[in-house]
């Protein structure tokens, strides 16, 4: 029995304890109130992560590419500038669905035990922003988990580092690289408790809200996929035309790649096969290797996207009317928090949190929402690995080197496995 408990994978546990929160929250409605102390620890414990984490991967991310960036300088500089176009075309296209199809109406979340514990400005505007955005102390803002400040502390702090001399800077960027790799850790394993925390949050949810959170969630799946196809449409076959790139090929290439990024939910495991089918499609090695690392730093197209739904899903479940001067703002903060995070085990989640924390809105909607994020994983997972593939044929476009207008075009079959 034992053994047969540990090949239980982690997805699997969440989505048990999910179903026994739903089922424990509509036959015990009043005792499943008395969960909500076992789902606020779990949040205090995802709230500890975010400073740390947050801090070491945006130095490490700016710092760490310094000398790539010299010596690679045409094509780093052409490959941000398309990652930030996409990034941000895939962020606005996000915040149309949500706001077009409104998943979080009519989602009632339990009130907050711990609302006086969320630091952020009371009201969150342009001028507040721009007032708030400099910490006066690094430490009063890690102590007050105000995430906005500690991102820009970082990029100044990453910024600087990457101009001093190498031996100044190694040391500073080993100490962040070992801080982001110990947060890595720490946030695994914070997430074997996700079972435990998602399952008495949906029971403590359902006894308060009644099903109806499953039509909400259900809705906010459906927002998603809509909103990643018509990114696809309106970026990604524009894009392929722009480059003149075999577009029907090109996805046969990668058909494999693709099928094992949507199952497995994982990038990292679809990312070896694929770099190595760019190059047999043509092209060059050097862009490959060094187009496809930097994008899953700065290009997670499916990510941003999904974090643009997210946190405006949580904002209409909490009953906030965010002004478009406010989903913008929030919008920026994404895009900058969400850079340098593809390696974190369950981290759009940790992202959206700090998101909600700056903007005073509701962590209870992140355990909602973890329940069914394997079924959105599964698909912002593969845009992601898709938008990266695309970006590095069209630096090979930009760089005149697209190899496979010279006939060096290969088919999927003729790619060792």
């Amino acid at each position: 029995m034992w053994s047969i408990i540990r090949r239980v994978s982690l997805t699997q546990w969440i989505f048990i304890a999910m179903i026994a929160g739903v089922l424990f929250g509509v036959v015990f409605p009043a005792e499943s109130q008395n969960l909500k102390v076992i789902s606020t620890v779990f949040l205090k414990l995802i709230k500890c992560i975010l400073v740390p984490l947050v801090f070491g991967t945006l130095v490490v991310g700016i710092a760490g590419h310094s000398d790539d960036l010299k010596a690679v300088g045409r094509l780093a500089l052409k490959s941000i500038f398309y990652f930030e176009v996409v990034t941000t075309l895939a962020l606005f296209i996000g915040l149309a669905a949500v706001n077009i199809m409104r998943p979080g109406i009519g989602l009632v979340l339990p009130p907050s035990g711990s609302a006086h514990d969320l630091a952020a400005p009371a009201k969150v505007t342009f001028s507040t922003i721009f007032e708030h955005v400099v910490p006066k102390s690094f430490f009063e803002a890690a102590a007050n988990n105000d995430v906005l400040q500690v991102v820009v502390f970082a990029m100044m702090f990453g910024v600087a580092l990457a101009q001093v001399t190498k031996e100044q800077r190694e040391p500073m960027l080993r100490f962040c690289e070992s801080l982001t790799e110990v947060m890595f850790k720490f946030t695994g394993v914070v997430m074997k408790f996700a079972p435990i925390g998602i399952g008495a949050a949906m029971a403590y949810t359902v006894g308060h809200s009644g099903l109806s959170v499953l039509l909400n969630l259900g809705k906010l799946i459906l927002t998603l996929y809509t909103a990643l196809a018509v990114f696809c449409l309106v970026v990604f076959v524009p894009v392929a035309f722009w480059i003149r790139l075999p577009l029907g090929r090109f996805l046969r290439l990668l058909r494999e790649p693709i099928l094992l990024a949507f199952t497995t939910t994982s990038s990292d495991a679809a990312l070896p096969d694929a770099m190595k089918r760019l190059v047999s499609f043509g092209v060059p090695k050097r862009i490959v290797s060094f187009v496809m690392p930097l994008g899953y730093s700065f290009n997670l197209d499916g990510s941003t996207l999904y974090l643009a739904v997210a946190s405006v899903f949580v904002a209409q479940a909490a009953g906030v009317d965010l002004s478009f001067g406010q989903q913008i703002t929030m919008m920026l903060m994404l895009m900058l928090t969400s850079k340098g995070m593809a390696g974190i085990p369950r981290a759009s989640q940790v992202i959206l949190a700090g998101t909600l924390v700056s903007f005073n809105l509701p962590l209870e909607g992140v355990l909602i929402i973890i329940g069914v994020d394997e079924l959105m994983d599964m698909a912002r997972t593969t845009i992601n690995l898709f938008g990266n593939c695309l970006a590095t044929t069209v630096m090979a476009r930009w760089e005149k080197q697209a190899g496979w207008d010279q006939g060096k075009l290969a088919d999927s079959t003729a790619v060792e496995t």
